[in-house]
C-alpha cells in the first residue's frame, strides 16, 4: 500500500513544501493539495517548488476540475512539470464543487468530466486530441506519462471512473462504504472490458494519531460537513431512499443546514456540527496507531492501493512521523 499526504494550498507555500518534504524522508509517496482557485493559492506554482526540493513524490491536485483550466491549458501544465522533473505528477479530477461554486457556478456535468478525462491524459502524454471539435496535439511532449484519477461518490460517477480513469479516488475511510463503491467501480471497469485491477484505488480521509478521541474528533469533524456537501447533491439527485446509495452515506446529513465555503476544509468549521461523533469515526482514522493499523489492515484488504491522509489539523507533524516511523513500514 502506499501513502500520500492532503493539504491544502495555505500561505505561506513554504510550509506546504516544507511538509511535503517531511512527508517523503516519512516513506510517503504522493503529495496532495486542494484545488480552488480562490480558497487557496494555486497548486501548480507549489508542485514546481516541491518536486524541486524532493527526490521521489509524485504530486497531483485532489481534486482538479474541467472548467476553471481548461484540459488543454491543465495537459500542458502537468507536461511541462513532467518534463522539468521526470514524470511525478498524477492528475486528481473531479466536477469542481467548491472551485466553481465558490466563483458563482455549478459543478461540471459528468458528461464534461468525462470527455476531459481522455482529452487532459491524451495531450499530456503526447497524443492528438479533440477540443471543441479540433485536432490539438502538444508538439513537445516526449515520453510523457499522466495517470488521471478521478473522485467519485454516486452511482453514475463510480461507473464512469470504472469506464475511463485509471484511478479512483475515495473520500472516506468506511470500510462498509469503501467496499460498495470499489465493488462499482471495479465492475464498470470489467462491464467496459478493462482489467479491473488496473484501476488503482485511493482512499482519502483525515487521520490523528493521538490518545485524546475527544479532541481528534473535534479537529477532524469537518470532513464530514465536507463529505456532506457532496451527498447532499447526492440525495437531490437520486432521492434519500431510492436504493442507488447507500443509507450508511445519506442518513446523517438529515440534520444539515447548509455550508459556508469559507470554512471549507477547516478544524472547528461551524456548519460540521451536524456531523455526528460515528460519522467521525467511520469516515476518518483517529487514536492510537494501533486502531490506525486496524483500519488500514480493512482498507488493504478491500483492494485499496493508497491511503491518503489529510492533515487540517493540529498535529500535522506528529501524525506525519507517526505513520513513517509506526504505520507506513508496516504496509510497504
Amino acid at each position: 500500500m502506499d501513502f500520500g499526504l492532503v493539504l491544502q494550498a495555505d500561505p505561506p507555500s513554504s510550509a506546504v513544501v516544507s511538509l511535503m518534504r517531511r512527508a517523503e524522508r516519512n516513506g510517503f509517496r504522493y503529495g496532495w493539495t486542494f484545488d480552488s482557485a480562490v480558497l487557496w493559492q494555486e497548486p501548480f506554482v507549489i508542485y514546481s517548488r516541491i518536486l524541486d526540493h524532493t527526490e521521489r513524490l509524485i504530486v497531483g491536485p485532489m481534486v482538479t476540475n474541467p472548467s476553471t483550466r481548461t484540459p488543454e491549458v491543465t495537459a500542458s501544465t502537468f507536461a511541462t512539470l513532467n518534463e522539468m522533473y521526470g514524470n511525478r505528477t498524477v492528475c486528481g479530477i473531479g466536477r469542481g464543487d467548491s472551485a466553481m461554486r465558490v466563483a458563482g457556478r455549478p459543478p461540471n456535468t459528468l458528461a464534461r468530466l468525462g470527455e476531459a478525462i481522455g482529452v487532459i491524459r491524451d495531450l499530456a502524454e503526447g497524443r492528438p486530441a479533440d477540443v471543441g471539435g479540433h485536432r490539438v496535439q502538444i508538439p513537445w511532449v516526449r515520453d510523457g506519462k499522466l495517470p488521471v484519477w478521478m473522485g467519485a461518490y454516486g452511482p453514475k460517477a463510480l461507473a464512469m471512473a470504472g469506464e475511463l480513469a485509471d484511478g479512483f479516488i475515495l473520500q472516506l475511510a468506511d470500510p462498509f462504504l469503501t467496499e460498495w463503491m470499489v465493488k462499482a467501480v471495479r465492475q464498470a471497469a470489467a462491464d467496459a472490458g478493462r482489467d479491473p485491477a488496473e484501476v488503482t484505488i485511493c482512499v482519502a480521509a483525515p487521520a490523528y494519531v493521538g490518545d485524546d478521541l475527544d479532541h481528534a474528533r473535534a479537529q477532524c469533524r469537518w470532513f464530514g460537513g465536507m463529505v456532506g456537501n457532496h451527498v447532499a447533491d447526492l440525495v437531490a439527485r437520486y432521492g434519500e431512499r431510492s436504493g442507488l446509495v447507500p443509507e450508511e452515506l445519506t442518513a446523517y446529513i438529515k440534520a444539515r443546514e447548509g455550508y459556508d465555503y469559507a470554512h471549507h476544509g477547516r478544524a472547528g468549521s461551524p456548519h460540521a456540527d451536524f456531523v455526528p461523533d460515528t460519522v467521525v469515526d467511520r469516515f476518518c482514522l483517529l487514536g492510537p496507531v494501533a486502531a490506525h493499523r486496524e483500519r488500514l489492515e480493512q482498507l488493504k484488504a478491500l483492494g485499496v492501493d493508497q491511503f491518503a491522509l489529510y492533515a487540517m489539523h493540529d498535529a500535522k507533524e506528529s501524525t506525519i512521523d507517526a505513520y513513517g516511523t509506526e504505520l507506513i513500514p508496516a504496509f510497504a
